[in-house]
């Protein structure tokens, strides 16, 4: 039912009092009228004083206003590149934490693919730059994930405010200055060990895939280890080549049957469900035989058998990383100096489900 003119403005004045301040588009949607039926009725309602038009926002009239207004300014219209090596796994979650986190203030997302190959992360760049791009979010093609032979190169030679997702550059590195978002992933193996642990397991392996995260997974685990003084696995973590499954199979059938290991943890989720009826066909029964977490969980709860996993927050990821260059672009806009430059590690959780069993191993 359509609503009279006189109640439509007490609507637009409920919602703006109750929220603070509302893009006019969105209002419009939110009320079923058109864009230019809701920005006469904020300009009727402005006159009287009742709110406040800014840059395609109304906000409720006070001290609030001010900062809506500077928000406002500074990021509407913005347009963002992001370069990712792909959209598949956990970089779709990723870049449609961006896409929303950069709509909500009025830009757009532009995407650039690499295909993890390096040489294409340059020239992803100049291509979303002479497109108009304000800023860039970057997840480059570093193979280790931290750049090499100065890989970092071409991301300081471009004059606009840049921010790694799920990539870093360590001291001394120049791309160090940079902003970044990425996952605690040694924490998130750390985790892993210690839930294991807390089952009661004492001999704990890892098979790692190779590639960007590889390293800090390594890390948490090695670390893990050591403090909750279990027995160190001979070879362990062990980091094999993406796709080469019967190594990963041979190396934790040795692991089971020789050694003594009686949980794993497996990157990536994907690998996990390929190495479970494989291992069963070997006589190695998950978890009976074998309590495994896999870090990621993307497809992970898919599985025959459920798998725990490491959840990485993806999403939060991409909108945190949009949010932090959005600020960068709008200190630039307004002539601001820029604040600090920030790293931010987000914690991963353990999302527990059937592959590890749920009684405690005897000692």
């Amino acid at each position: 039912m359509r609503l009279h003119v006189d109640q439509r403005h007490e609507r637009v004045l409920e919602l703006v009092r109750e929220r603070g301040s509302l893009r006019v588009s969105d209002l419009a949607a939110e009320l079923g009228v058109s864009a230019v039926t809701l920005r006469r009725d904020v300009e009727a309602l402005a006159a009287q004083g009742r709110v406040q038009r800014l840059h395609g926002a109304v906000v409720w009239p006070g001290d609030a206003a001010v900062d809506v207004r500077e928000r406002s300014e500074g990021v509407e219209g913005a347009v963002v590149g992001m370069i990712v090596p792909t959209t598949n796994y956990i970089f779709a979650n990723i870049v449609q934490g961006a896409r929303e986190a950069v709509a909500a203030q009025g830009g757009r997302l532009v995407l650039g693919v690499s295909g993890y190959v390096d040489t294409e992360d340059p020239l992803q760049a100049e291509h979303l730059l002479s497109g108009g791009a304000e800023g860039l979010l970057v997840a480059p093609s570093w193979f280790g994930g931290v750049p090499e032979d100065g890989q970092e190169k071409w991301l300081l030679d471009h004059d606009v405010p840049a921010v790694l997702v799920e990539r870093s550059a360590p001291p001394g590195n120049p791309a160090a200055v940079l902003d970044r978002v990425r996952t605690d992933r040694a924490h998130g193996a750390a985790v892993a060990v210690g839930h294991f642990a807390g089952l009661g397991h004492r001999k704990i392996t890892a098979l790692l895939q190779e590639g960007p995260h590889a390293a800090q997974i390594t890390a948490g685990y090695e670390t893990a280890v050591r403090a909750l003084g279990l027995a160190v696995d001979q070879g362990a973590p062990t980091v094999r080549e993406h796709g080469d499954y019967e190594a990963g199979v041979d190396y934790l059938v040795e692991a089971v049957k020789k050694r003594g290991v009686t949980a794993a943890l497996v990157h990536s989720d994907e690998d996990a469900i390929v190495l479970v009826p494989r291992l069963q066909a070997c006589g190695i029964r998950v978890p009976d035989d074998l309590a495994l977490i896999a870090y990621e969980d993307e497809v992970a709860g898919l599985s025959d058998v459920p798998l725990t996993a490491v959840a990485p927050p993806t999403r939060s990821v991409g909108e945190l990383a949009a949010k932090l260059l959005l600020q960068r672009i709008a200190e630039r806009r307004g002539g601001k100096k820029p604040g600090p430059r920030q790293h931010l590690d987000l914690l991963p959780e353990l999302r527990v489900r059937s592959s590890c069993g749920g009684e405690t191993i005897a000692e």
